[in-house]
């Protein structure tokens, strides 16, 4: 996790890492929430957040591949818009990893009493981030590793499924074919109106966060210029995936009988009998789970170590061991992971719930600001600064629509109320620094 001396990474291994740390319970089971809400139209929602999340990632792995630097998309905030971005933008960034980390323990405990159902709630999430803190303890190559693999099990899953629903569409399954469960009409694609659609948008781009780890991870390629070939080629392949699995699961079942506590893939097979799949989709959903809890840990570790080089937080936690590990880093990430699954277990459903919808959107107001940041520092021309204009507009839409969901707009205010905290830290942290004589220099 602290430097290394030789970049070891090709870019389709950072295809794969990419897709470790995204699939996750955003898409094995939250794609249910955006079913219920925009009903089919849930897919145009998912080509929609697939353009946005490109674009995002797309920006950030050419100022990567021009601008190698240690903290990623809070280096180049700092460098566009001065000392305050880097610093907001990096505990923005903390706080909702720290707050989606609760909410992952606290899922991952929950699938697991599917096979385990005396066991206590939170002996599993303590259990789950135990071997969090292991992998992350392997360091780059052995999360590089772990992410490869969790990537190609919940991938096999998926394919799974598609190949499974393929055959009950044509009639191989059970003897007749399936008639499509709803029509391409106005209102049989938008059920809920466009309002239904526009709630569903954000719930889609949960399905695809995590392209900031692979934005960290970036900077450990053989050939950083290859970044965005691997985003290119990571986004591509997942939103081929995620469509056509959601694609077949409405023609499978209609709409309005998708519930939000059940994946859809799993009900979508639920009449035609076949034992195993519940239990194979329990296993991706830890799987999925864990794995982007992972790659949480990870992000926040590296983000914490970056934020105490630059003095945005106590000198304590750049120190690294003699095997390169920031352990007193690793030590506050633990920290807040217990911190995180008490929160969990103890705040009532409801409130917590607020609370995750805010963390999620503070990512994307991540994202936005690397789209600010590019527009900054690359200073694009033509087509380029007409996509990135295309990603901010398609990242505000989501956040607005969510000022329309009784569930969601709570959560809106909620991350409002952070910004304005971690503002409020910012601007008096101000008095305390110092501009550099070099600032902007790494740009020049």
């Amino acid at each position: 996790m602290g430097k290394t001396k030789q970049k070891k990474i090709k870019w389709w291994q950072l295809s794969l890492i990419g897709i470790g740390c995204i699939i996750g319970t955003g898409y094995f089971l939250g794609s249910s929430i955006a079913i219920k809400q925009g009903g089919p139209s849930v897919l145009l929602a998912f080509i929609l957040a697939a353009a946005g999340t490109y674009i995002v990632f797309d920006s950030l792995a050419r100022l990567t591949a021009e601008h190698p630097v240690e903290g990623s998309f809070r280096t180049y905030a700092k460098k566009a818009f001065g000392h305050w971005a880097g610093f907001s933008n990096g505990w923005v960034y903390w706080s909702s990893e720290m707050l989606i980390m609760g909410s992952q323990l606290t899922a991952l405990g929950i699938f697991s009493q599917f096979w385990f159902p005396n066991v206590p709630l939170w002996v599993l999430a303590c259990i789950y981030g135990g071997l969090g803190l292991i992998v992350i303890l392997t360091g780059v190559s052995g999360f590089e590793k772990f992410e490869n693999i969790f990537a190609v099990v919940k991938v096999a899953a998926i394919v799974m499924f598609i190949i499974i629903a393929v055959l009950a569409v044509t009639g191989v399954l059970n003897g007749h074919k399936e008639a499509a469960s709803f029509s391409l009409g106005y209102s049989g694609f938008f059920p809920n109106g466009l309002i239904g659609f526009w709630t569903a948008l954000i719930f889609a781009f949960y399905a695809f966060g995590g392209i900031e780890v692979m934005g960290i991870m970036a900077n450990e390629l053989k050939e950083p210029k290859e970044a965005p070939k691997a985003g290119k080629v990571m986004l591509f392949s997942l939103a081929f995936v995620y469509i056509l699995s959601l694609g077949l699961a409405l023609y499978l079942v209609p709409w309005d009988r998708f519930s939000t506590d059940e994946s859809p893939f799993i009900l979508a097979l639920d009449k035609y009998h076949i034992s195993f799949v519940p239990h194979v989709f329990n296993g991706a959903l830890i799987i999925a789970g864990f794995s982007t809890m992972v790659a949480s840990l990870f992000a926040i570790t590296t983000i914490l170590v970056s934020l105490s080089k630059d003095g945005d937080a106590p000198a304590f936690f750049s120190k690294v061991s003699k095997r390169n590990m920031p352990y007193r880093a690793l030590g506050m990430t633990t920290c807040g992971l217990i911190l995180s699954i008490v929160v969990s277990l103890l705040l009532p459903e409801k409130i917590y719930e607020y609370f995750t919808t805010a963390a999620g959107l503070m990512l994307l107001y991540t994202w936005l600001f690397i789209l600010l940041s590019f527009r900054k520092l690359m200073e694009p021309s033509g087509v380029q600064a007409v996509i990135r204009y295309i990603g901010i507009f398609l990242i505000l839409l989501a956040v607005t629509g969510t000022l329309f969901h009784n569930t969601s707009r709570p959560g809106f205010f909620v991350s409002v109320g952070f910004l304005a905290v971690i503002g409020l830290v910012t601007l008096a942290m101000r008095k305390k620094w110092k501009k550099p004589d070099n600032e902007g220099s790494l740009f020049r």
